[in-house]
């Protein structure tokens, strides 16, 4: 891994609350769990993982977000979509977490090494910084959420 894959590219996106956010430099006053998704039915696979993440405790010691990352097109589209997963995400914690980057999807996947959009992929950035200290994807595992906890 070449040492610019091993920092997070910052993106900008908007919470589901409307909230214009950078990431991961909005996150960094503790370590930074991100969860990127890049199909609609990731979202199971996604709860999934921050269910895991804050039955043990991590919404504590952790920023945890996800972003779902979807083509650049334009700002109608972006804004029909958004007003769609806001309308599918009732709880407010839920809708300040998740935030929306509408972006260069193949440069994006090629910043951080994703090699397909077949599943989610996470990333844990360090606190203060943008350097990815871990990584993986598909569900969070058990050995995974250990690794994440050991930092």
């Amino acid at each position: 891994m070449s040492p610019e894959l091993n920092e997070f590219p910052t993106i900008q996106g908007n919470t589901l609350n409307k909230e214009k956010k950078l990431v991961p430099d909005d996150f960094v006053d503790k370590n930074l769990v991100v969860i990127v998704a890049f199909q609609q039915w990731h979202q199971a696979l996604v709860d999934e993982s921050i269910l895991l993440l804050e039955q043990n405790g991590l919404g504590e010691t952790h920023n945890i977000i996800e972003v779902p990352t979807i083509r650049k097109s334009s700002k109608l589209n972006e804004i029909y979509l958004d007003g769609i997963m806001r309308a599918g995400i009732r709880d407010n914690r839920i809708r300040n977490r998740t935030i929306t980057a509408y972006l260069d999807k193949e440069q994006f996947r090629r910043d951080l090494d994703i090699p397909n959009e077949d599943t989610i992929y996470w990333f844990l950035v360090a606190k203060d910084s943008k350097n990815i200290i871990a990584r993986g994807y598909g569900v969070i595992s058990e050995d995974e959420l250990d690794l994440i906890n050991s930092f």
